[in-house]
């Protein structure tokens, strides 16, 4: 390339030469989002009005999104969930961390723990999906407020 020329913007095609290589739709649509970004979206969604009946009462619990659980059991009939566990079929959908102290010794917040893999195998569509992490955050909510979830749902 000679000096003072501006450098040639070289476009790449995908390997059969017949379109550009390079995202579907752009990144400001939602359909350019992964199916983790969309879960994290309705897990706020399903969040938001128990966040807003109950707000002072959860201001020191935490949601968190995992894609499965952590099992480090190896036999099936050792495999035991303790209460803090919402399981469908022996297979975790969420978890209720208590609040403790860290290895470091610094303490830790309550927070709920949902597993988006195991949820999103029992939901048969998006809407499907949306009740039901909602019921499991009522469920876990309610465990942690020591409730029962119908007073957590406001029924």
């Amino acid at each position: 390339m000679a000096r003072g020329q501006a450098p040639r913007v070289r476009r790449r095609r995908d390997r059969h030469g017949r379109g550009l290589r390079g995202p579907l739709y752009p990144a400001s649509l939602p359909a350019a989002r992964t199916r983790a970004e969309r879960f994290d979206q309705l897990v706020l969604e399903a969040l938001e009005p128990i966040e807003q009946r109950w707000h002072t009462e959860l201001t020191q619990l935490d949601v968190a999104v995992d894609d499965v659980p952590e099992v480090n059991v190896t036999s099936p009939e050792e495999l035991m969930w303790g209460s803090d566990v919402v399981e469908d079929g022996n297979v975790p959908l969420a978890r209720l961390v208590p609040a403790g102290v860290d290895r470091r010794g610094l303490p830790t917040r309550a927070r709920i723990v949902l597993y988006r893999r195991p949820l999103e195998a029992r939901a048969k569509d998006g809407h499907d999906l949306s009740d039901l992490v909602h019921d499991v955050l009522v469920e876990q909510v309610a465990t942690y407020l020591g409730l029962d979830p119908d007073v957590v749902e406001g029924e």
